[in-house]
């Protein structure tokens, strides 16, 4: 190719382009009229096609190819297309490149080597990057600052900190990036306090300094050390909240990431999908259905494909947030589903107990070409459960093992066997438990062991508590349910010998709360407490509760107490369960016929279940309760499960 210079008019028609095909029109005018043979304009095409933010392998491989015609590509044209491979998929394809180059008539310059120094960090080609570094050296380059950092990420990202460290020292002109790049390299190899001691050393910092600390301290569950160097950031990105966020999530702090979510919105930082992701998470994990939303409506605002990632998200939310019918709408009308779009779905049909469903969309997404995995049979499994649909669990468990090969996990296991349970098959659910390769975790006796609860098996129970504490003597489960077992058939001797042990062991039982969202704010209630700013007016609620439901011929199941005092004790013990003041609290402060939804973390007893059926008869209100196994849906006096949990 000759030096000409082309017409200003293609390279103006180059710089509008946005597309492939709009380059390519270019291209072939500059064939048609020659103007193809200027190095600049070639270089021009590989710049656009190897680098723009619209690129994909199909245009890599089109700059690729124009230059594989220029006859004396210039150090420019070199450096270009070994940086678009450098950022490929491929970067064994930039070495391939920068050896060829060292056989043409143009040396390799500072714009070169970073990328190819870059590549080797990728592929962690360490003796192809020594001898780079040992190309810079021989071209008097080792004083470039750029190229000195991409080395410096290269040896501490691979293991080789002390050769960064001396590369660092030696450097006479640092820049921020210099330094970020060896605590990156520190916190890549879990040096963190070298990582924590260069960051307070730093002379100046950017914003990348301190997500690399925030990020540090959230991988060392500092969530709250995060959060002060976050509060001191002079300013955040987008990258900061988002780490922020995840930190929150990752220590299950949900209240806490949704209200820094709300401190995003405030500074005006536009979320990413992966805050998108994280907040609608938090909404599911603790039913914020206001604020999920709110995000939904964000979505579609701001013209967010609804796939992936973020459709999957909001089918979620809107499942654990009690809300079904858009959950199925939203999935319904996601154009492009993939398996945990699917998976989604079919596990918000089990937790709202809707087995048939469950199995119709296990069919349906069969036929639409998605294999199911694991997680799918886990939802299936679960739904056959929730419903007592016993032949169609069998049926399925089959289908995984023999048809799909899928080796059973514990969690697989733990579905059939609190399926079998609640068929009152204890023996053959025993059985499966001790053929399975599963036999030494807690939670498939624990599932059976809930299973003897509910049917007052309490032979079962004594034997499967006992195997439970062999395996695990710290977990609660185990005792709160054999405990729960002796209180309800008033065997209070025994109960207070399994308490014994408990404090012996120092076991700690997890305590019973139920979340409600009002107006984009959770509220939490334990039993009893009297922390709310409304409890005065919330208990008079319950009070007034109480008084309606006598007149629906409501008998306190004071069995469910599980502490042996007198009966009316019992009573108003009952009445002050969480689940009850979360409903007194919706009562209070929802509109006439809104639908009241409370989130609980462990499983709803018998009498409250008894309770919320008739007050959403006497109240006509529509109650969602989602407790740790699945969701109740209570209207008119009858409740979703049919009085099957």
């Amino acid at each position: 190719m000759t030096s000409c210079s082309p017409s200003p008019s293609i390279i103006a028609f180059m710089d509008m382009a946005t597309t492939l095909s709009e380059l390519q029109q270019a291209h072939a005018h500059m064939l048609k009229t020659g103007l193809v043979r200027s190095t600049f304009a070639a270089s021009r095409i590989i710049a656009f096609a190897a680098t723009a933010p619209s690129s994909s392998p199909q245009s890599l491989a089109y700059a690729h190819s124009v230059f594989t015609h220029i006859d004396t590509p210039n150090s420019y044209t070199w450096s270009t297309i070994i940086r678009a491979h450098a950022n490929s998929p491929t970067p064994e394809n930039a070495l391939l490149l920068f050896h060829q180059m060292l056989y043409s008539p143009v040396l390799p310059d500072k714009y070169t080597f970073p990328f190819v120094t870059k590549a080797c960090s990728l592929l962690h080609a360490i003796e192809e990057g020594q001898q780079i570094h040992a190309r810079v050296l021989k071209a008097g380059l080792c004083t470039d600052v750029y190229i000195g950092n991409t080395l410096i990420h290269m040896y501490a990202s691979l293991g080789y900190t002390e050769q960064a460290f001396c590369l660092f020292d030696r450097m006479i002109q640092k820049d921020v990036i210099s330094w970020n790049a060896i605590i990156s390299g520190c916190m890549e190899q879990g040096l963190m306090e070298d990582a924590r001691r260069l960051f307070d050393e730093m002379p100046e910092r950017n914003v990348e300094s301190w997500n690399f600390m925030i990020t540090w301290c959230i991988d060392c569950g500092l969530v709250d050390d995060a959060r002060s160097l976050f509060d001191r950031m002079p300013c955040k990105d987008v990258v900061s909240w988002n780490a922020m966020i995840t930190g929150y999530m990752r220590a299950s702090r949900f209240t806490e990431a949704l209200r820094l979510a709300q401190d995003m919105q405030l500074a005006k930082v536009k979320p990413d999908n992966f805050t998108l992701v994280n907040v609608l998470s938090a909404c599911a994990r603790v039913g914020a259905l206001s604020q999920g939303e709110w995000v939904h409506a964000y979505i579609n605002k701001n013209g967010i494909e609804i796939s992936g990632f973020i459709a999957t998200a909001l089918v979620d939310m809107y499942c654990k947030c009690g809300n079904l019918e858009k959950a199925l709408q939203v999935f319904s009308n996601t154009k492009k589903k993939d398996i945990t779009t699917w998976n989604s779905m079919i596990g918000g049909f089990s937790t709202h107990g809707n087995g048939e469903y469950a199995l119709r969309f296990f069919s349906e997404m069969s036929a639409d070409g998605f294999a199911p995995n694991e997680i799918t049979f886990i939802s299936v499994l679960s739904a056959c459960s929730h419903a007592g649909l016993l032949n169609e669990g069998r049926r399925v468990f089959n289908l995984m093992t023999q048809v799909h090969e899928i080796e059973p996990a514990v969690e697989h296991y733990g579905c059939m066997v609190d399926l079998l349970g609640r068929a009152r098959l204890f023996e053959e659910a025993e059985d499966l438990v001790n053929s399975s390769l599963c036999k030494d975790k807690p939670v498939v006796w624990e599932s059976l062991l809930g299973a003897c609860r509910s049917h007052g098996n309490v032979e079962l129970a004594e034997r499967v508590a006992r195997r439970l504490v062999e395996l695990d003597p710290n977990d609660s489960a185990c005792y709160i349910l054999l405990s729960n077992i002796y209180a309800s058939m008033r065997r209070w001797d025994d109960v207070r010998e399994v308490r014994g042990r408990m404090r012996t062991q120092k076991v700690k039982k997890e305590p019973g709360c139920s979340m409600i969202d009002v107006d984009g704010t959770v509220h939490e209630f334990r039993a009893g407490d009297r922390l709310h700013p409304q409890a005065d007016e919330i208990y008079r609620k319950v009070d007034e509760m109480a008084d309606r439901l006598k007149s629906v011929e409501y008998v306190p199941d004071t069995s469910q107490v599980l502490f042996e005092i007198g009966e009316e004790e019992k009573e108003i013990a009952l009445l002050r369960h969480s689940e009850k003041l979360a409903i007194a609290f919706g009562l209070l402060n929802t509109g006439e016929g809104a639908t009241i939804r409370i989130i609980k973390n462990l499983k709803v007893c018998r009498d409250c279940h008894t309770a919320t059926k008739l007050i959403s008869k006497v109240y006509g209100r529509e109650i969602v309760v989602r407790d740790k196994n699945r969701f109740h849906h209570f209207k008119d006096g009858f409740c979703s499960c049919k009085d099957y949990w």
